[in-house]
């Protein structure tokens, strides 16, 4: 396994491994034996980056979501790990009543929300510190600086390490971090988006995200990750639920000239290099110039190792420069 620092301040900062483990259905969908057992094999491997949601995963039972972080809870109480795990949980999208979903009525990042959804979150865990804690969807019912004070107030106190944010517009992560460093407070420093090879339009509506795909890592994010060394992109979805698959076709928002020319050229580096395509827009993630950390979900234990090969991928100068190049 190989690792990257996340954070900045000496206090808080934490060596994650390059490849992050999505937990999303765990508890689930994905039942705790074979959930035990990916987790099992993913620390094994040396993987110490773990993600869930305090909404994980309302929509499998019309519930408010925490099967994954009570999953988790009970996994490392059985297994005695300790700090060596790094756990990033977020909070924000929890739907207020069961039946219902974070589009239309989330509980949103208020201070209230913010403190109250924390503790329940470390209570699940079974932990007294969450490592990295995001604000996952946008909330403009709430002025920023209240969501800032919030999120600050857990740092001081020690109940949370590392602060993220997730599925925001640019200007408002700027906005927050602004806020934070006039007052001399912890802003956020890991940003977690959906990027992959293949690129969605960024001009489809939806309900979450009305004004286009907030949730995707556009060129602007990618300027503004290059523009402040100190962030990081942990990149969500990285694989589309699995490059190449017969049975999930991508999505009409993947439907445009752009993604054939990148799909040509993947399936060109694959056949290179004698890996799965899901191998090398992996590699293609962990050895870019930016910062970079796919987060990866796994329904099996096989589907993790096929992901934990990519950590070991060297993509060469001219495969890397033909992957960025297509469009």
């Amino acid at each position: 396994m190989r690792y990257r620092t996340i954070g900045t301040d000496p206090g808080t900062r934490r060596e994650v491994s390059v490849l992050a483990l999505g937990a999303m259905l765990f508890g689930s969908v994905t039942d705790e034996e074979t959930s035990f057992a990916v987790l099992d094999r993913y620390v094994e491997a040396g993987g110490n980056f773990i993600d869930t949601s305090d909404n994980y995963a309302f929509w499998t039972d019309g519930g408010q979501g925490g099967q994954s972080e009570e999953l988790l809870g009970r996994w490392r109480r059985s297994r005695g790990t300790g700090d060596e795990i790094v756990l990033a949980t977020k909070l924000g999208a929890r739907p207020l009543a069961p039946g219902t979903d974070y589009v239309g009525n989330p509980e949103g990042l208020s201070a209230k929300v913010i403190r109250e959804a924390s503790e329940r979150s470390r209570e699940r865990l079974g932990v007294e510190k969450i490592d990295l804690l995001y604000a996952h969807i946008e909330d403009r019912t709430v002025e920023p600086g209240e969501t800032v004070r919030a999120f600050a107030e857990l740092v001081a106190e020690g109940s949370v390490g590392l602060l993220g944010v997730s599925n925001h517009a640019v200007w408002r992560v700027e906005r927050a971090r602004a806020l934070a460093a006039a007052a001399g407070l912890p802003g956020y420093e890991v940003l977690q988006y959906h990027h992959s090879l293949l690129r969605p339009r960024s001009d489809v509506p939806s309900g979450l995200f009305p004004e286009g795909s907030l949730g995707a890592a556009t060129g602007e994010l990618v300027s503004y990750l290059g523009a402040e060394p100190g962030l990081t992109l942990v990149a969500y979805s990285p694989l589309l639920g699995g490059y190449g698959r017969a049975d999930k076709p991508l999505s009409s928002d993947y439907d445009h000239p752009g993604n054939a020319a990148r799909l040509a050229v993947l399936r060109d580096v694959a056949k290179e290099t004698g890996a799965t395509l899901n191998q090398v827009v992996l590699a293609w993630q962990i050895g870019g110039e930016l910062p970079v950390i796919p987060l990866a979900g796994a329904s099996s234990v096989a589907q993790l190792e096929e992901n934990l090969a990519a950590v070991d991928l060297e993509l060469t100068p001219d495969q890397r420069a033909r992957l960025d190049a297509a469009h």
